[in-house]
């Protein structure tokens, strides 16, 4: 038995042996063909790797082709059992149909991903059979139309590629990957972009609201995201209550004071401080200047003239209909605490120009909406009651940026919704031009008035106010 035993492991590792061996001689005769093959490549440098480069280069885009038509053809199909499947009318099936719809949607996506990539391919071939006698080593590098190879700060980078969806399928939003928004002045700018969003993820941000400001006027708006938290005054105190915050400067502790000229509110309040703006010098003042605005006339006294309405007079036009708008202007929020007064609720656009105009709406109680005038208001079509503005959109603006802007605000103002123009003011030999513009909304006229600007020495200047009622203008 001990020799039977004997033999079968000594079988048993000849056979190893013969294994290793047959292994052994395999490995060495690949590694045999391997350098002959790079010996004879390197002799035959140009002649061989050129016309195997351009045989490959030519078989591929044949198959490459052959699989986009074929592509094509699929998407084609499954297009027109969409729209068969989206017709149908079939009650008793509903279930059934929006299933297999939802399933086709998601191979579709999936076939369109990939036909996309093979047209880029068919690009990227063609420029190479273009410049296929050169070497590979020696051919120029392609600079890459990805956004996010244009910066050097990996967090930009991070955040402009696509994130593609974990599951692998469309999500619940109908797409298959996340895309994320960045302004593309933002790319003129990069030098400033990159300064902010340099930081050490999870740590607090720079005091950098204003270069992010910066950014955003000049068109790099929407501007990235960060993973860093955003930097909060040393000593926050808690707001007023809401009875007494409306109408009374707020605790001078809730806002980072280190961007501004003043360094308080009593000096934002005062009349004589340097404040470092100019669009609203008396807006922080409160006790006076703010309380009667919109709630009584300011006339001048010697014509009795003047562009300003009062606001239970414009809710008078559509009594009981203005519950929810907007107020794009330079301000502290007043005009949204009075509307507050008459059931009105109004978000507040508006940046920080010299003064912390965001900090102190929110202060008061009210929704501060940081927002300049490059950008797409961030509300749905047909959705708001009211859209108000006064000392914004002056003579300074560009006609037709005002063309954008005026067609953006008759997106989101609902059919029957006032825009209420408040003292808008421009030189003389532009009035016309800038009427025309609002003309061609063909909105109906409630108020209409168009007075001299009498706070300079000259009278070249005129103001300009307008209550006007958005259409039906009913589906066809």
């Amino acid at each position: 038995m001990r020799k039977q035993s004997v033999f079968m492991k000594l079988g048993t590792w000849r056979g190893v042996q013969r294994s290793i061996f047959i292994f052994g001689g395999f490995v060495l005769l690949i590694s045999i063909v391997t350098l002959s093959s790079k010996f004879y490549s390197l002799r035959s440098f140009h002649v061989t790797d050129t016309i195997c480069n351009y045989v490959n280069t030519e078989s591929q885009s044949r198959i490459d082709s052959h699989m986009r038509i074929t592509l094509e053809t699929v998407i084609q199909k499954i297009q027109q059992e969409l729209n068969k499947l989206r017709d149908s009318t079939a009650d008793t099936s509903s279930a059934h149909l929006l299933k297999h719809s939802s399933f086709l949607a998601d191979i579709l996506g999936l076939i369109e991903s990939v036909h996309e990539s093979l047209v880029q391919n068919e690009g990227t071939q063609k420029l190479t059979t273009d410049i296929k006698d050169i070497h590979p080593l020696l051919k120029p590098k392609q600079q890459s139309d990805e956004p996010a190879e244009y910066f050097l700060i990996e967090e930009i980078r991070k955040y402009v590629k696509i994130k593609p969806n974990r599951l692998g399928k469309q999500n619940f939003m109908g797409a298959n990957g996340t895309f994320t928004s960045i302004g593309h002045a933002c790319f003129a700018m990069k030098k400033d972009l990159e300064e902010y969003m340099d930081y050490d993820i999870g740590d607090i941000c720079n005091d950098d609201w204003k270069l992010a400001q910066k950014l955003m006027v000049h068109g790099c708006d929407p501007l990235p995201r960060r993973r860093c938290f955003a930097r909060a005054p040393k000593i926050y105190s808690k707001p007023f209550p809401i009875q007494e915050s409306m109408w009374k400067l707020p605790d001078n502790r809730n806002v980072r004071w280190s961007q501004y000229r003043c360094k308080n509110f009593t000096c934002l309040a005062s009349n004589s401080a340097p404040k470092g703006f100019f669009k609203c010098a008396d807006c922080f003042n409160l006790s006076h200047h703010e309380i009667p605005r919109w709630m009584k006339l300011n006339a001048d006294s010697n014509s009795n003239l003047t562009a300003d309405f009062l606001i239970p007079e414009v809710l008078h036009i559509k009594s009981g209909e203005i519950r929810i708008g907007l107020d794009f202007s330079v301000g502290t929020g007043t005009f949204a605490a009075r509307m507050r007064e008459f059931n009105v609720t109004i978000v507040s656009a508006t940046i920080n120009l010299g003064a912390p105009f965001n900090e102190m709406i929110a202060l008061r109680g009210l929704v501060p909406l940081y927002l300049t005038i490059n950008q797409r208001l961030p509300f749905f079509d047909n959705t708001l009651d009211l859209i108000h503005t006064t000392r914004f959109l002056d003579g300074w603006i560009d006609f037709v940026l005002l063309d954008f802007v005026l067609y953006d605000w008759d997106r989101v103002l609902r059919p029957g919704g006032l825009l209420w123009i408040d003292s808008f003011f421009c030189v003389k030999e532009d009035l016309n031009d800038y009427l025309e513009s609002l003309k061609m909304l063909r909105y109906k006229k409630h108020k209409w008035v168009v007075v001299p600007k009498i706070d300079k020495d000259d009278d070249r200047e005129v103001f300009f106010s307008a209550v006007l009622e958005k259409p039906p203008r009913p589906f066809r």
